[in-house]
């Protein structure tokens, strides 16, 4: 499934950025409307074949490039860093405006947030913010159980930007200890993303990818940092309703959710926070994209199944 099956529009945000947004209207009755939010140095052209997939289950599927990712570009920003100031809230209000398209687009469905890595923590803080707008959340391949490594990382990034340039400098360290580090566990060393999937053609299709696998700002970390930091609150966690449907996944080879431990360490929280509805599963063998590894159509015809039963 190629980008050009995801319409590619543009979408004014109230925070003063031009969003690029990816649209797949559903076939048949539409049965509900699924949000992506993708991850870090990627771009929401690449949920294309999930949004088909959905699609054909009856859900509308949007999507958009995040700040400083893909084809978004905003007057108080760059490629690589969210924002010059301010950027995790920023990045907030673009998802806000994406939802307000979303409802006026398809008035009267039900609308599940879909976050994968950084976009899970995205999606959390969405839900963390305004709980009632969503109908139900799926949260993939995340860690939001960093606890105080994120002191560390902070230290890191501010040497960084004492002596590599300020803020706007590029990380890489930080890509040195996280992507970098985590690809060293792999042994096939066939490419510098291996640790993304078991999928060749999907690590290539990443790897040869122009608006794929870069090293991220000082400036872009600071912001995710400040958001991982607001989703491991468990203070916030009691605006969540109850009822609230929760869908977590993680891959038993992810190393960016320690073989998705964080995931088990989210679904206790929620659970400990009273939330009924909390569906975790550690996918065996499976790497860090679920939606692009081996075995990945039985994973999303299962997430369909969960959203015909969410969405009612």
């Amino acid at each position: 499934m190629s980008d050009s099956d995801f319409r590619l529009e543009r979408l004014a945000s109230p925070s003063g950025a031009d969003l690029a947004i990816h649209t797949h209207e559903a076939e048949g009755t539409p049965r509900g409307i699924v949000h992506i939010n993708h991850g870090l140095a990627e771009r929401a052209g690449r949920y294309a074949r999930m949004a088909a997939q959905l699609a054909r289950r009856g859900y509308h599927v949007i999507a958009h490039d995040h700040r400083g990712h893909g084809q978004t570009t905003a007057v108080d920003g760059g490629p690589r860093r969210f924002a010059d100031e301010d950027g995790w809230n920023k990045l907030m209000q673009d998802v806000a405006a994406v939802h307000a398209e979303a409802r006026t687009r398809w008035p009267g469905l039900p609308l599940v947030i879909f976050g994968h890595s950084m976009g899970s923590v995205v999606a959390f803080n969405h839900i963390l913010r305004a709980p009632d707008s969503v109908t139900a959340a799926a949260v993939w391949n995340g860690n939001m159980a960093l606890g105080g490594l994120k002191g560390v990382m902070r230290l890191v990034l501010f040497f960084e930007a004492l002596f590599g340039g300020g803020a706007m400098a590029t990380s890489h360290t930080l890509d040195n200890l996280t992507f970098k580090a985590w690809n060293k566990r792999f042994p096939e060393g066939r490419t510098d993303a291996d640790w993304l999937s078991r999928d060749t053609a999907e690590v290539d299709a990443y790897v040869n990818d122009p608006e794929c696998g870069w090293p991220s700002t000082v400036s872009l970390w600071r912001d995710f940092l400040g958001g991982v930091a607001y989703a491991e609150d468990d203070a916030h966690l009691a605006a969540l309703p109850k009822s609230l449907p929760m869908h977590l996944i993680a891959g038993s080879k992810d190393p960016a959710t320690d073989g998705g431990k964080s995931m088990e360490v989210l679904a206790k929280r929620l659970k400990k926070a009273g939330l009924t509805d909390v569906r975790l599963e550690v996918l065996r063998d499976f790497r860090h994209e679920t939606m692009n590894e081996i075995g990945r159509d039985a994973q999303i015809e299962a997430f369909a199944d969960w959203l015909d039963r969410v969405t009612g």
